[in-house]
């Protein structure tokens, strides 16, 4: 809020009250970052065939015979969702025919192919080879079910883009620290419920509860970060520290996927960070500047003369100036509904601008993860590759946030990750090795201009109403990820299609941010009133025309706050 930074400067940018809250904050984000992509391992689909049941009395050979070859993707493979007739099998064994060993010797078209063929009537037999056991394994969510695999983590998507709905409003209401640890309390609560599921209705009504948890304490903690951190402490935090922890995270869950490879133990153990950052409770304060917007002064100061004692300096006898809060707080204390993000012509705009790019980038970037199964290799090294790229791009992005326009930054790197997306179709099937540098450049570009996504979104955002205006866009988001599972369905009409439509998708997040107002160097938004309008289509390296006095005649130049992070 207006003259906040200036109220508090006295504790200065790097005290003891303020590593404190900047290692706690960043450990918060470690149950976010280990659970969000908990689905691709959750819900692997491994390798499988109809099983023969033992009782058949059928040899090995007559096993594998009775197991239709069919050729994907240039080589031969077994079916996946049919054999042939079982009773036809056993009785050519009964009279002493002899199966060929070899699947590929025309014996066995002679002998079997002719055969009627039937649906796995005594279920499957799936490979071990990853996965000890998975979600899909043990409900049996292939073949004729297949739809189900997709839908369930459509649900788990959604329980985030519900997440988003609710919590950014009761943050903005009842304070950003309620929500951060109401939501770890969901991630281990309901990580820990889902492995008793026992049947698939029950575990993706869990798995809806536990999506909830997920993008929310995320967005808690850059929030309360953002506004409890000072100066170059709050611009490190948000825009590196923040997110290379939750990355760090992230690249934990393949490790641990690997060494624990039962799905019911996997979301046992992902319970854990959870509740290990439950008692920070106690260390981490609220939002001074929010309970300030809220009229709650007296509370706001004793945090802030806490701090002060704790960083061993001396606050002043009067903090704010009863004369300057009293007004503002008469006027924001009102705005606290996603409602307002569409009161007036300006914020309106802007915001349906914002919700389009959130939903395209994130439609692209897991899009992305979930067609990680298309790609060669071991999964779990080529999910480990995925997420160790986004570490540079991450610091990409924040360096360049210091010194380039917002609009120029983003606009770059994601018109990079387009372009680099847009030729995978040319080396898909001709080099494994161009193909996922491709796919590594693509999410370097996407994921950065994400990342300064978040810091343009920031800015856009008015403080009366910016943790509302970061649900909704994360809300926007998910609805992008609860797509992304379908876009390897329409691989079944072509291979390059789901490559297809997201590079197109981030060409239009391109195109949709040249419209975008610029806030390099420009004074941070407090009010509703002080949202710039929609700029016309003017090329970002452009410089940024002056002001055309339609902001706030008394808004005051406040410092900069640089943020970004990964949803």
């Amino acid at each position: 809020m207006q003259d906040y930074e200036e109220s508090v400067s006295f504790l200065g940018t790097w005290g003891p009250s303020q590593k404190r809250v900047f290692l706690l904050l960043c450990l918060t984000s470690i149950p976010g970052g280990y659970n969000v992509l908990s689905v691709i391992f959750l819900l692997a689909k491994p390798s499988h065939h109809c099983h023969i049941p033992a009782q058949s009395n059928l040899s090995q050979e007559w096993i594998q015979a009775s197991i239709p070859v069919q050729v994907a993707g240039g080589q031969l493979e077994r079916s996946s969702c049919s054999r042939y007739e079982l009773d036809l099998v056993q009785n050519l064994s009964a009279v002493g025919g002899k199966p060929a060993l070899n699947l590929n010797q025309s014996s066995v078209e002679v002998l079997v192919s002719s055969l009627k063929r039937e649906g796995c009537k005594d279920g499957w037999t799936y490979s071990t080879e990853h996965y000890q056991s998975t979600v899909v394994s043990e409900f049996n969510l292939v073949c004729s079910d297949q739809w189900k695999q997709p839908l369930t983590s459509l649900f788990y998507f959604l329980g985030g883009l519900f997440g988003c709905f609710i919590s950014g409003q009761i943050s903005d209401r009842f304070g950003r620290k309620p929500v951060l640890f109401g939501s770890i309390f969901a991630l281990s609560l309901f990580s820990s419920a889902v492995a008793f599921a026992p049947s698939w209705p029950v575990f993706i009504a869990l798995f809806f509860m536990l999506g909830m948890g997920q993008i929310t304490s995320y967005i808690a903690a850059y929030v309360l970060g953002s506004e409890l951190l000072m100066g170059s402490t709050r611009v490190i935090f948000s825009s590196l520290c923040l997110p290379c922890v939750y990355v760090s995270a992230t690249l934990l869950l393949p490790v641990t996927a690997y060494l624990v490879s039962s799905w019911r133990y996997l979301s046992l153990t992902m319970a854990v960070p959870g509740l290990a950052c439950l008692p920070f409770w106690w260390l981490i304060p609220e939002s001074p500047r929010w309970l300030v917007s809220r009229g709650r002064f007296q509370e706001a100061e004793l945090l802030l003369r806490s701090a002060a004692l704790h960083n061993r300096v001396e606050a002043p006898y009067v903090i704010f100036i009863p004369a300057n809060v009293e007004k503002e707080t008469s006027e924001k204390v009102k705005s606290t509904s996603i409602l307002d993000l569409l009161k007036t012509a300006n914020i309106r705009n802007i915001t349906l601008m914002l919700w389009i790019i959130w939903f395209s980038l994130n439609v692209s970037f897991f899009g992305l993860s979930f067609n990680m199964s298309a790609l060669y290799g071991n999964p779990f090294l080529n999910y480990i590759l995925l997420t160790a790229v986004e570490l540079p791009a991450y610091t990409a992005s924040w360096l360049v946030s210091r010194s380039f326009p917002r609009r120029l930054s983003c606009i770059s790197f994601t018109l990079l990750g387009a372009l680099a997306l847009l030729l995978i179709q040319i080396t898909l099937d001709s080099n494994q090795a161009i193909t996922l540098t491709l796919v590594l450049l693509g999410k370097f570009g996407i994921l950065a201009g994400i990342a300064v996504l978040y810091i343009f979104t920031s800015e856009l955002s008015p403080t009366v109403i910016r943790n509302t205006a970061m649900s909704s866009c994360a809300m926007f988001s998910r609805v992008g990820s609860s797509v992304s599972p379908y876009l390897l369905q329409l691989a079944v009409f072509n291979q390059f299609l789901p490559w297809i439509i997201v590079g197109c998708l981030s060409l239009l997040s391109v195109l949709v941010c040249f419209f975008l107002p610029e806030t390099f160097r420009e004074p941070l938004i407090d009010t509703i009133d002080q949202m710039p309008p929609v700029q016309r289509f003017r090329w970002p390296w452009a410089s940024t025309p002056p002001d055309d006095g339609k902001l706030a005649k008394d808004q005051t130049t406040a410092p900069e706050i640089i943020c970004t992070s990964r949803l």
